[in-house]
C-alpha cells in the first residue's frame, strides 16, 4: 500500500515510455533518480566542460535514469540524461567525463535543434517536457530500496527521436575532445568508453546497448579519437584525487541502493575498510534491515568525516524511515547546515519536521520548504512540502498558492488558474503572495 510522501535520500521519477517498436530496455517503465550527492558529482565533472562550451552550468539540468544499461543522451534543450548503469560500470572518472564531454558537444553543436521538428511532431511532445512539466506526486510504500517514487507520465519513441547521425556523432566527438583539451583533461576515458561499445555494433539490435542504438559507433570515430589522444598534451594526465574519490563514493552509494542487499554486501567482501565499502554496506544493511550494523557503519564514517553532509543525510534517512523521526531531525539539520544550497536536503529536513506532527516545528518546516523552492523553483516536492506546512499552520491562502505553483509546473493551466483565484481570495491584497497569485491568473487566462 503506497503512502503519501515518505521520502529518502534518492528520489525516483517514474517515466512510462510508450509501447511502440522500441528496444526492450525502453519498452518498459523507466525510473529517474534524484540524489544531491550524485547530482553534485556529475555537476562537478560537467561544469568545466559546460563553461568551456559557452554554456551556463546552471542551465544544464541533470537527470539520472535508473537502468543498468550503458547509456547517456541529451534532449529537450540543455538536459543531460545518464543511466545508472553508466555511472556504476564506468571504471574511472575519465570514462564518465568523456561521455559528458561528448554529450556537451551535441548541445553546443546545435544537434538538438535539428531534432526539434521531429520532437515537436511526436504525439506526446518531448521527453523532457513530460518529465519537467508533469505532476510529481511522491509515493512510496516500505522503503524496499530506500527510494521514493514520483509518478509522472512520459511517452516517447526514444530510439527514433534521440538517434544521431554518424556525422553528428563525429562532430560531437571532436567538440568533446576540444572541450577536454581546453579544460586540461585527458581524452583517454572517451577512447576507453568507445572501445567498450565497439564490439556491440556486431550484435543484433535487441542485444546492443541503447547508447550504440542512438549513438552509432564506427571504427573511423574511434581512430579519430585515438589520433587526437596521441597528440594531446594531457593524454596521460590522471584525474584529480578528488574526482576519483567522488567517483568511488558514487558507485558505492548506487550499489548500496540499487543492488539486492546481499549482492551489495558480497561486492565488498574483500574490502571492508574503504569509504565506499562502508557507505555501500551501511545502505545495504539499512535496506535488509539490520539497523545496528547500518548505524555502526554510518556513525563510523561520520566520526571520520564529521563535516560530510551526505553521511548525516543518510543517517537521518535511516532513522526517519525506521520510525525514529525525533532522532533523525538532528542529522537532517546537520546536513542542511553543511550544504545549505541543496534544495533536496532542505526538502528532506522540511518533511521530517512536518512528519513530527508538532505545531511548534511547523515554522522550521516552512523555513526549509521556502528555501527549497527558492533554490529550485521547478522542484515540485518542495512546493508540496510548502503547501502542507502552510496548511498545518492554518494559512490556507499560501497553501493553495503553493498548489497553484505545482499546477503551473505540471502545465495544468486551468487547474493553476482555479487555485490561484482561490488563493487570491484568502491572501492580503497587494501582498507579495497575492501579487504572485494574480500573475498566475494572468499567465493562465484564456486568450481571446
Amino acid at each position: 500500500m503506497f503512502k503519501l510522501i515518505k521520502f529518502s535520500a534518492i528520489f525516483l521519477l517514474l517515466l512510462a515510455f510508450m509501447a511502440t517498436p522500441l528496444a526492450p530496455a525502453y519498452a518498459q517503465k523507466k525510473l529517474l533518480i534524484r540524489d544531491a550527492e550524485i547530482e553534485n558529482t556529475i555537476r562537478a565533472y560537467g561544469a568545466p566542460l559546460f563553461e568551456a562550451a559557452g554554456l551556463n552550468p546552471r542551465d544544464i539540468r541533470i537527470f539520472l535514469i535508473k537502468d543498468d544499461e550503458l547509456n547517456a543522451f541529451v534532449a529537450g534543450g540543455q538536459n543531460l540524461f545518464l543511466h545508472t548503469g553508466l555511472l556504476v560500470k564506468s571504471a574511472n572518472p575519465e570514462q564518465l567525463i568523456g561521455v559528458i564531454a561528448h554529450e556537451t558537444g551535441h548541445i553546443a553543436g546545435g544537434h538538438l535543434q535539428r531534432l526539434s521538428k521531429r520532437l515537436r511532431g511526436a504525439s506526446n511532445m518531448s521527453l523532457v517536457t513530460s518529465i519537467v512539466g508533469a505532476a510529481a506526486t511522491i509515493l512510496t510504500g516500505r522503503a524496499e530500496a530506500g527510494l521514493a517514487v514520483l509518478a509522472a507520465g512520459a511517452q516517447i519513441n526514444t530510439q527514433n527521436l534521440l538517434r544521431f547521425s554518424r556525422t553528428q556523432e563525429s562532430a560531437a566527438d571532436q567538440a568533446g575532445l576540444n572541450l577536454l583539451e581546453r579544460t586540461g583533461q585527458s581524452a583517454r576515458g572517451m577512447v576507453e568508453f568507445l572501445s567498450i561499445l565497439e564490439g556491440q555494433e556486431l550484435l543484433t539490435t535487441n542485444l546492443q546497448s541503447p547508447y550504440v542504438r542512438t549513438h552509432p559507433i564506427t571504427r573511423d570515430r574511434i581512430n579519430n579519437v585515438r589520433n587526437f589522444l596521441a597528440k594531446s598534451r594531457y593524454a596521460n594526465k590522471p584525474s584529480s584525487p578528488e574526482f576519483v574519490r567522488m567517483h568511488r563514493r558514487m558507485r558505492g552509494k548506487l550499489r548500496g541502493f540499487l543492488m539486492p542487499p546481499a549482492n551489495a554486501l558480497r561486492a565488498y567482501e574483500d574490502d571492508k575498510s574503504s569509504v565506499e565499502s562502508r557507505y555501500a554496506r551501511s545502505i545495504a544493511y539499512y535496506r535488509i534491515p539490520e539497523l545496528g550494523k547500518s548505524l555502526a557503519l554510518i556513525d563510523g564514517l561520520i566520526a571520520e568525516f564529521p563535516e560530510d553532509p551526505y553521511f548525516h543525510e543518510l543517517k537521518g534517512q535511516i532513522l526517519f524511515e525506521n520510525e525514529r523521526g525525533a532522532e533523525a531531525l538532528g542529522s537532517y539539520a546537520k546536513s542542511v547546515k553543511l550544504l545549505p544550497n541543496s534544495a533536496l536536503l532542505r526538502y528532506e529536513y522540511a518533511y521530517a519536521l512536518i512528519e513530527r506532527n508538532d505545531p511548534a516545528l511547523i515554522p522550521q518546516a516552512l523555513d526549509q520548504a521556502r528555501h527549497a523552492t527558492r533554490l529550485d523553483r521547478e522542484f515540485i516536492s518542495g512546493w508540496q512540502a510548502l503547501s502542507i506546512a502552510y496548511g498545518r499552520k492554518g494559512d490556507f491562502g499560501n497553501s493553495t498558492l503553493a498548489m497553484a505553483e505545482i499546477a503551473m509546473l505540471r502545465r495544468r493551466r486551468g487547474e493553476a488558474r482555479r487555485l490561484a483565484t482561490r488563493a487570491a481570495k484568502k491572501l492580503k491584497p497587494n501582498s507579495a503572495a497575492w501579487l504572485r497569485a494574480e500573475d498566475i491568473k494572468q499567465a493562465t487566462a484564456k486568450k481571446k
